[in-house]
This record gives C-alpha cells, sequence and structure tokens, in this order.
C-alpha cells in the first residue's frame, strides 16, 4: 500500500527512542504527515496518576492561542430568549424538543458540540446514554452547560478544547493542523500542558508527567522532551 509506504518511510526519519525538544519534535512530526491532505497535529500525555480514583481525575478547558483548524458545529438546546440568543451568536442549530426528538429518531449527528442551559438539562439527560458515548454529553466543567450561550458558542468557535484523561491514564488532543507550522502549534502546545500541569491533582504522588508524543492524523508518534511536573 502507499499509505504504508509513507509511513514506513517516516520511521526511517528519525529516532523513535529519542525525546526531542519541542520545535525539533514539530518538525519531525510535520516532515512525518506526508497524507495529501491537511493532517492534525495530536498531542498525547501520559499522566502518572490512576484514573480509577476520583480525586485523580485531570479534566479542563481552554481556549487554544491558535485555534484548532477545524471550525466545530454547535447545537444550541434551548429555549425563549436564550435560544435567540444563540441564532445571533452564530449557533449553528438552535432547537429544544424537536432537536432532542431528532438525534433519537433519525441518529441526527451534524454537530461537534452540544451547549445548553441549565433548565434544558433534565430533557436533555433523557438521551445521556446516546450523547456520552459520542462524547457529546454537556457538562458544567466543560462550560457546556451555561446561561451564557453566546460566550459559550464563541469560546466554542474560537477554538476551545477539552482535555480530559481516559481509563489508561492519557490525555489525548488535537492542537491543531499541519498548516499551521511550527510557531504556532508551539504556542498551542505550551498552552495545553501548562494547563494540564496546573491541573494536576492534590492527591497525585512521584512523577507528574510521564511522556509527551506527538503526532499528525496519518503520521507515527514522535516522543517530545518535557521535564516540567
Amino acid at each position: 500500500m502507499k499509505l504504508a509506504k509513507k509511513y514506513s518511510d517516516s520511521l526511517k526519519s528519525y529516532d523513535r527512542s529519542k525525546a526531542y525538544d519541542l520545535n525539533e519534535a514539530l518538525k519531525v512530526t510535520l516532515d512525518s504527515a506526508k497524507a495529501n491532505f491537511d493532517e492534525t497535529i495530536e498531542l498525547h500525555i501520559r499522566l502518572g496518576v490512576d484514573p480509577r480514583q476520583a480525586d485523580q481525575q485531570v479534566r479542563g478547558v481552554l481556549v487554544l492561542p491558535n485555534g484548532t483548524g477545524k471550525t466545530k458545529r454547535v447545537l444550541v438546546i434551548a429555549k425563549g430568549d436564550k435560544a435567540d440568543a444563540a441564532t445571533a451568536a452564530g449557533a449553528d442549530y438552535v432547537g429544544a424538543e424537536d432537536a432532542i426528538a431528532r438525534i433519537q429518531k433519525d441518529n441526527w449527528f451534524d454537530f461537534d458540540v452540544i451547549i445548553t442551559t441549565p433548565d434544558m438539562m433534565g430533557m436533555v439527560g433523557r438521551i445521556g446514554r446516546i450523547l456520552g458515548p459520542k462524547g457529546l454529553m454537556p457538562n458544567p466543567k466543560s462550560g457546556t452547560v451555561t446561561m451564557d450561550v453566546a460566550k459559550a458558542i464563541a469560546e466554542v468557535k474560537a477554538g476551545k478544547v477539552e482535555y480530559r484523561l481516559d481509563k489508561t491514564a492519557i490525555i489525548h488532543v488535537a492542537i491543531g493542523k499541519k498548516s499551521f507550522g511550527v510557531e504556532k502549534l508551539a504556542e498551542n502546545f505550551t498552552a495545553l500542558m501548562d494547563a494540564v500541569v496546573k491541573a494536576k491533582p492534590a492527591a497525585a504522588k512521584g512523577q507528574y508527567i510521564k511522556s509527551v508524543t506527538l503526532c499528525s492524523t496519518m503520521g507515527p508518534g514522535v516522543k517530545v522532551s518535557y521535564n516540567k511536573g
């Protein structure tokens, strides 16, 4: 396969056992992004915490300095003035019972983020089993359950990302596109890493940042030397 050859060639172009400084790691990652589309650059952070413990969870949101390179489609579930505010703020879809019924009956998912007001959470919760596995369930911690829907929409459109620990104690976040170049990706990387370090749980013991890896959508992982935490 042609793609396999590109991947194989990328693996031969750098030392897989070496942890590179940030700029060098980004250059290797970008050089490995050989697909004929603007590949997403992903950051994977392994943490020295126990994801099974409630007091060792790591989760948060931030607006990346240079955005993500992807314009996210937003569904707002709200009524009255809040629905009007959502429309004015540029939400892609605005609805209430009708939107929930469409998700249930038509398997409709032409959106990337759901924002809702607190008074609608009871209704949204009824389809939690559908939204949860897709990572679409609104949550106050991620800023997607709020009375200020206009602000929430603006943040999502500006490039807000959510980072959270998975079951293997790894955080996976997209930090931009290949077309961003090293400088913009480095700014996004630094902002995200700073946020994760600040979110270190008090219950975490020993080395917090275990490993940091960059990769493109179709490229291999590149280790990053990171000493904080």
